[in-house]
This record gives structure tokens, sequence and C-alpha cells, in this order.
């Protein structure tokens, strides 16, 4: 028993040693179940979308043709499918917008100004939606949207429901109810992203020193001043990184077009359908390509903007 136990001990000891003496490889078996994982299933899914873009589905048997080409990208940017693109852009980039002007003040205050219990509470309310379901929320906004819903009986009861109407009456943001136009789609993803852009934001802030605004203040600088040379330059990488959240999330959504807004078709939706109801798989990879394409350009940004090291 002894002698098994000693034995054990010196491989044990051995193996010890000679990984000491070779990080590199410690290191590699310590990364392998993941670069495997990452390799295999996640990059190797998307090599194999990306190929079926460039086949074709032919048209009178309905059949996908495996010859490379470049016939269905030629489909994809005809002019339907490239108003799809840019309106799903702008609304990714619309929503971004506002969830970074609804988001920084909340997260100031949770930085500066809040104590430690009003934090955790705000903590607490900031993630407390991300606990229920994505779908349930979704379909408790189409009730509070719809023309019985809470929220126009709210604004009848303020007299401002005129206002609710002229807004409406807005050609790109309107539509015949808020459940069916752009305005209470881009609410109800305001809504869902919003905690994805308040917690980069104030970790961010988090990180200011006070020393900055008490020099900026001592040198004779104004609080608006202090802010725009000093605060949220420091604070830009937490909403760059926050932005990477809310602008891919929007990008390749497709249950909020599928509840809200007008007959305008988004990448999301589009994808589901023409790889379900329409059959077309290459035109579906060759969609799901677009946000690939997108959100590459958006983190190259995002990284020389020091976002990464605000996550």
């Amino acid at each position: 028993m002894s002698a098994a136990a000693n034995t054990g001990a010196s491989v044990s000891h051995r193996a010890s040693a000679f990984f000491f003496r070779h990080p590199r490889l410690k290191l590699l078996l310590f990364l392998l179940p993941g670069v495997l994982w990452l390799g295999v299933v996640y990059l190797g899914s998307l090599g194999s979308m990306v190929s079926y873009s460039f086949w074709r589905l032919e048209e009178f048997t309905g059949l996908v043709v495996r010859d490379f080409g470049f016939t269905t990208y030629e489909e994809l940017f005809s002019r339907a499918n490239v108003d799809i693109i840019l309106r799903t852009t702008a609304m990714a980039a619309a929503v971004t917008v506002g969830c970074g002007i609804l988001a920084f003040p909340l997260a100031y205050y949770m930085s500066r100004y809040a104590s430690a219990r009003m934090k955790t509470v705000l903590y607490l309310a900031v993630l407390m939606p991300l606990w229920s379901s994505y779908l349930v929320r979704a379909l408790a906004w189409r009730q509070i949207l719809a023309g019985e819903g809470v929220l126009l009986w709210v604004l009848d009861k303020l007299g401002l429901d005129p206002v609710v109407a002229r807004l409406l009456e807005v050609p790109v943001i309107g539509g015949p109810s808020l459940v069916q136009s752009y305005l209470g789609m881009f609410t109800v993803f305001v809504y869902l992203w919003l905690p994805f852009m308040v917690l980069p934001i104030q970790a961010a802030l988090e990180r200011v020193p006070l020393s900055f605004l008490e020099a900026s203040a001592d040198l004779g600088a104004k609080p608006w001043l202090t802010f725009r040379r000093v605060v949220f330059p420091l604070a830009l990488p937490g909403l760059v990184a926050g932005s990477i959240f809310t602008f891919s999330l929007t990008l390749g959504d497709f249950i909020i077009p599928t509840f809200f807004g007008t007959s305008g078709f988004f990448i999301g939706l589009q994808v589901y359908v023409q790889q379900g109801t329409a059959g077309n798989l290459p035109l579906a990879a060759a969609f799901t390509v677009v946000p690939m394409a997108i959100m590459t350009i958006y983190l190259l940004v995002a990284r020389k903007l020091g976002a990464f090291e605000a996550l």
C-alpha cells in the first residue's frame, strides 16, 4: 500500500515538475477544451453557413445547387433586400443611441451619488428584468402598447392622447397603432437591451478617479465642461462596450419584428422566413453574413476606442 502511494506521489511529482519546466504546454492543455469547442463547433458551423451562401437555389426544382458562385449575393443586393439591411441597421443604431441616452444618467448617479444601499437597489432594478423570459417580456409589452393597454389608458387620462396620434402619423416611425409601428418596436428594443448598456457605462464611470474631477474644478472648469472634457472621454469605452451588445442584439433579433412594427422585414426575420417558409437556405445564409460583416467592422472600431478594456 505504501509502495503504491509512493509511486503515485512520484508520478505526480514528475508530472508537476515537467509542466513547471514547460509552462506553454501547461497553458495549451488548459486552453485546449475551449479552443476545440470554439474551433470545431462554433467556427465550424459558421464556416458551413458561409459556404452555403455561395451556393444557389434552383428556381424550378427548389433544390440547393452546390456550385460555387455569387448568384445568391446578386439576389441579396437587390433593391428589396438592401432596404431590409438598411432598415435593420438604422433600427440598431437608433436603439443604441436611445439606450445610451437613458443609461448614462442612471449609470452616473449609481457610480457617483448613490449610497451603498441605493446602489444595490438600482442594480436589482436594472438586472431584475433579465431574470424573466425574453418572450414573456416581449408579450407583456405587446399588451402594454395595445389599444386597450395600460399605457394608452394612462396617456388618455393625462390628456396626451393627441400627442400619440400625431406621432403615429409621422411617416417613418408611425403606423396604425403603437404595436404596429416602428416607434413601438423601438420602445421595446430599448427596454430589453437597456441593462446591457447601463452596466458597462457604470463600470467605466467607477474607474474615473475622483481626483480628476477635483483637479478640473480647481482649474476653474464648470460642471458641464468637466463632464465634456473629463468624464465623458473616460467613460466612452464603457459606452462603446455597451453599444456592442445593444447594436448586435438588435441587428439579429427576429422575435420583436414578428410581434411589433409594420410589414417591413428585418434581417433576423428574413433569415427565419428564408430558411423556414421559403426554404431558400443559400439566401438565408447570405443574409446572416451581413450582420457578421457589419459587426466585424463595428468591433474593429470599438477596439480602437478601448471598448474591450471596459468589458
